[in-house]
This record gives C-alpha cells, sequence and structure tokens, in this order.
C-alpha cells in the first residue's frame, strides 16, 4: 500500500497516518519529521535545512523531495506520505519522482473539516516540550493522564508557536489557497478519497480504515 493524506492543519492527518500504519503494517513518513531529523543530524543537507528554517524561508521543493526519496527508495514495504505535497507543484514532482521509483501512490486521501472546527481543534492542541519526544495531545479528544505532563517521558506540555490563534488563521488561510488545485489534480488522477475528518479520533479512524480496506479489495 502507498498512500498521501492531504487535509488542513489540525484534520487529524498525523494521528490517523500513525493508526493506518500501525493497522496495515506501513511506513510513516512525515515531511516536517524528516526535515527536522536530518536538520538536527548535522549533516551538510541538514545544516542547508537549518538555515531555511532559522531565517524562517520555506525548505526548497526540490531539497524536501530528494529527502522522501531516500526515505522511499530504502524501503521494503508500503508507506503514508503525511504533510506532503501541500501545493501542486509538489504533487506533480512527487509524481514523477514516484513513477521512476516505480512506486506510484495507490491512494489518497482527503480529510475534510471546516474552517470553524479547525480553530477550535487547535485551542486544545499541546505537545511534549521534549524536542526527541514531541509526542502530541489534546485537553479534549486526547487528553493526557496528568495534566500538562507527557504520557511518555514526563516532560511538560506546551502549545506551539503554530497553535496560536493569530497564526492558526494564517495557517488556514494558506492551505484553502493552494488545496483547491490540489485535490482536483489527484481527483483527475483517480485512487482519490474524502473523508469527513469533523467526527471523534475514533470515528475518524474507523471511517478511514473501512474505505482503505475497500479501495485495496477491488
Amino acid at each position: 500500500m502507498r498512500m498521501a493524506l492531504l487535509g488542513p492543519p489540525g484534520s487529524g492527518k498525523g494521528t490517523q497516518a500513525a493508526r493506518i500504519c500501525q493497522t496495515f503494517t506501513l511506513t510513516h513518513l512525515s515531511s516536517g519529521d524528516i526535515l527536522r531529523a536530518e536538520r538536527d543530524s548535522g549533516s551538510p543537507t541538514g545544516l542547508e535545512i537549518k538555515e531555511y528554517m532559522n531565517s524562517g524561508k520555506l525548505v526548497p521543493d526540490e531539497l524536501t523531495i530528494r529527502l522522501i526519496r531516500g526515505r522511499i527508495a530504502a524501503l521494503d514495504k508500503g508507506f503514508v506520505l503525511d504533510g506532503f505535497p501541500r501545493t501542486l507543484p509538489q504533487a506533480e514532482s512527487l509524481s514523477l519522482m514516484l513513477l521512476e521509483l516505480h512506486r506510484p501512490l495507490e491512494l489518497v486521501i482527503n480529510f475534510a473539516v471546516a474552517s470553524d472546527k479547525l480553530a477550535r481543534r487547535f485551542e486544545g492542541r499541546r505537545m511534549c516540550s521534549n524536542a526527541k519526544c514531541a509526542a502530541g495531545y489534546h485537553v479534549e479528544s486526547l487528553p493526557p493522564k496528568q495534566a500538562g505532563i507527557c504520557d511518555k517521558c514526563a516532560a511538560e506540555l506546551i502549545i506551539r508557536a503554530d497553535d496560536k490563534p493569530e497564526v492558526v488563521q494564517q495557517r488556514i488561510a494558506t492551505y484553502n489557497k493552494s488545496t483547491a488545485p490540489l485535490i482536483e489534480y489527484y481527483r483527475q488522477m483517480g485512487n482519490f478519497k474524502t473523508i469527513d475528518a469533523a467526527g471523534s479520533i475514533d470515528d475518524v479512524t474507523k471511517m478511514v480504515l473501512e474505505k482503505i480496506r475497500r479501495h485495496f479489495a477491488d
């Protein structure tokens, strides 16, 4: 199985990607995690990424594609792409790269959530302050056992800068502007499904797994 998950920030892609990978024994490929891991590795590419991030600039698509290509080429099983592509040029570059590797996407799932519901979700998001852990929580839908403390490493939970209200509104607006052509691109290519991701985490998981099983059973 080779899949990509689309959806605005806060739609639950990361959580559902992890559950999909656990259910079907796939590799979770988060573009953000890949970039951060390379940045922290101290490699020449990592230092280049660090410069972009420290200056507040976006990491060039070519560099991101190169890193993702390396990860996919080394895999001996399927994968779920989470957080990439985000724009039409990225989708086109990704398709070309995967064709070169003879590993085209077999399914693209779009997580749809209304903007007002997304904003409310961000209000409760928390993240482990330990960079090596970085576990995610939500005060309502996925609370830690002890308020403000990470279940995995006992570090303090924090609100990410990206989750502050003014930043959230900008992120949602940016996504809405770039996502329409991306969704149409994959819809025309086929193997495209949309999920109403406004429900609970468990309800969305049930719908996602059902759609995946039906798709690959056909």
